[in-house]
C-alpha cells in the first residue's frame, strides 16, 4: 500500500492550486510514475496528493500565431512522440522522450512531471535546455514564466513553489526553425534504463551549409542538474564545418563546464569520457541532419553508429 494522507482529484487548474494552497504538505501528481515511487520508498510518505491527471486543458500540443510551440504539461511522452507537430518541427524531443522507460511508462509519464521532478537524469531535460524552452507556472499569485535553463536549483530541486502548477512549456520559433539536432543517451542497456549520461546537440548552419550559425549543447547527469555548455557553443559558432579542430574544440570545451560525480552507475572518470565522446557524435549527427558534410572535415572522427 501507499502511505498517503489524502488524495484529491482536481477538476481545473485553479481547483488544483486551491487544494495545494490549503494543504502545505501536499504535492502534485499527474502520471505518478515518479511520485508514487517516492511515496512507496518512504521519501514522500504521509503526504497529500493533488491529481491533475484528468484536467484536459493541461494536455495537447499547440502552435501560437507567432510560431511558438506550446506543449501542455500533462501531455504524455507517447503523445508527444507521435504528435504530427512534434514530428515535423521537434523530432529531436520526440526521440528523446521515446527513450524513457517502456511503453507503459511512456503512455503515463508526462513532460511536466519529468521536468518538475528536477532529476538530472531526465531524458527530456537536456533537450528542453537546448531548445531554450520556457516553463509556464500558475499559482495563487498568477502566471509566471521561467526559462528552463534557470528552472533547476539543485538535485531534485526547482524554482516551482509548492502551490504552483506547471501548466505548459513554450518553445520559440527561432529555436526550432532550421535548427537540427539529436539526443544521445548512454545506459548499460538500450531500453528501460535510467541515463548514465544524456547529451543533446542542436545545430543551425548558414545558408552555405559550411558554417555553423548556432550551436546548442546540453547534458544530463553531467552535473547536479541538467546543464547547458555555453562556452562550448560559443567556441564553434562561426566556424567552418571543415575546420580540422572543430570536434576537438567542441568536446574539450564541454569538459571545462561539467561537474559529474561517481555513482554506482558509473565513475566520474567514465562520465567525463562519455561527455567528450557524445559531444563529438552529437555534433557530427547534427551537422549531417542540417545538410552539412560532416565527413568533409578530413580530421573529423569517423565514429561508428550506435
Amino acid at each position: 500500500m501507499f502511505d498517503i494522507q489524502s488524495f484529491y482529484e482536481a477538476k481545473t487548474v485553479d481547483d488544483a492550486i486551491m487544494a495545494l494552497n490549503a494543504y502545505p504538505n501536499s504535492e502534485v501528481i499527474s502520471g505518478g510514475t515518479d511520485v508514487l515511487i517516492r511515496v512507496r520508498e518512504g521519501r514522500d510518505a504521509g503526504k497529500s496528493l493533488v491529481s491533475i491527471h484528468n484536467i484536459e486543458t493541461l494536455k495537447g500540443v499547440e502552435m501560437e500565431e507567432d510560431g511558438t510551440i506550446v506543449i501542455k504539461s500533462a501531455t504524455s511522452f507517447s503523445h508527444i512522440t507521435n504528435h504530427p507537430m512534434i514530428k515535423r518541427y521537434l523530432p529531436m524531443l520526440g526521440e528523446a522522450v521515446d527513450q524513457v522507460g517502456g511503453p507503459q511508462i511512456r503512455n503515463t509519464a508526462t513532460l511536466g512531471g519529468n521536468i518538475c521532478n528536477g532529476a538530472t537524469s531526465a531524458d527530456s531535460a537536456s533537450t528542453m535546455c537546448t531548445l531554450n524552452a520556457i516553463v509556464v507556472l500558475k499559482g495563487p499569485e498568477g502566471i509566471r514564466e521561467v526559462p528552463v535553463t534557470q528552472f533547476y536549483t539543485g538535485p531534485g530541486k526547482t524554482v516551482r513553489k509548492q502551490n504552483e502548477i506547471c501548466i505548459a512549456f513554450k518553445i520559440p520559433k527561432e529555436e526550432y526553425e532550421n535548427v537540427y539536432g539529436v539526443y544521445l543517451k548512454y545506459g548499460k542497456r538500450k531500453s528501460m534504463e535510467i541515463a548514465t549520461l544524456g547529451c543533446a546537440v542542436r545545430i543551425q548552419l548558414e545558408e552555405d551549409k559550411e558554417t555553423i550559425k548556432k550551436a546548442r549543447l546540453g547534458y544530463g547527469v553531467a552535473a547536479p542538474t541538467p546543464i547547458r555548455c555555453y562556452q562550448a557553443e560559443k567556441e564553434i559558432e562561426g566556424k567552418k564545418i571543415s575546420d580540422p579542430a572543430l570536434y576537438d574544440v567542441f568536446a574539450k570545451s564541454a569538459l571545462l563546464e561539467v561537474n559529474p560525480r561517481s555513482s554506482w552507475r558509473a565513475s566520474k572518470e567514465f562520465r567525463l569520457q562519455l561527455i567528450e565522446e557524445l559531444a563529438r557524435r552529437g555534433l557530427k549527427k547534427a551537422i549531417l541532419l542540417a545538410g552539412g558534410d560532416a565527413n568533409g572535415n578530413p580530421f573529423a572522427p569517423m565514429l561508428p553508429e550506435e
